[in-house]
């Protein structure tokens, strides 16, 4: 039986990159705007991937009650804006950039060993498409930043105790060679 993963789309246009993704991967995936469902509607999914958007992640609907209602329940990726979602719920504060990235790729650095980039180099290309990150100053013990980019910014994180993790780069994207391994990775944790 093939999992269900429940995508929800910050109204971003990488939206549907993730699903192609995720469905090459063997998934079932469905799509909801984070505004126009119900947080019991998404039960019947096996995992969640938060999707990247404009904005802040207090301004994307259900967003942060998604991670509030499931965490420690179903496994939760969040990209960009949903990563950042992760770390805000948690008590992690978010910082304007005062250069954007977008479009842009770096190289990122592994600073914890974790499933999430098991068979990936320590130093891999990721693509970027931000201008806010989560900050480290006052970082909350329930969070680890697993990965950095080479300008010391956040582009990972897990939860020490539940099944979260976030990533600030764009695995769907072209600029993220390795990203349909750290996808299929994540659906084995």
């Amino acid at each position: 039986m093939k999992t269900n993963c429940v995508i929800i789309d910050n109204y971003d246009s990488f939206t549907y990159n993730l699903v192609h993704l995720i469905k090459e991967l063997g998934l079932n995936v469905t799509v909801v705007r984070n505004n126009q469902f119900s947080l019991e509607d998404l039960n019947t999914y096996d995992r969640i991937v938060l999707s990247p958007g404009p904005g802040i992640p207090s301004e994307a609907g259900l967003l942060l009650d998604v991670i509030k209602h499931y965490a420690g329940i179903k496994p939760i990726l969040g990209v960009c804006l949903g990563h950042q979602a992760i770390g805000e719920v948690f008590g992690a504060k978010l910082k304007n950039l005062s250069d954007v990235f977008h479009g842009v790729t770096t190289k990122t650095t592994q600073i914890v060993d974790t499933p999430l980039f098991e068979g990936l180099p320590k130093h891999f290309q990721v693509g970027r498409y931000h201008s806010w990150v989560v900050e480290k100053e006052h970082f909350p013990n329930c969070l680890e930043i697993i990965a950095e980019s080479k300008e010391g910014l956040i582009m990972a994180l897990r939860h020490r105790t539940y099944n979260i993790y976030g990533i600030q780069f764009h695995p769907e994207s072209v600029l993220t060679p390795d990203g349909k391994k750290i996808m299929a990775n994540w659906l084995r944790i």
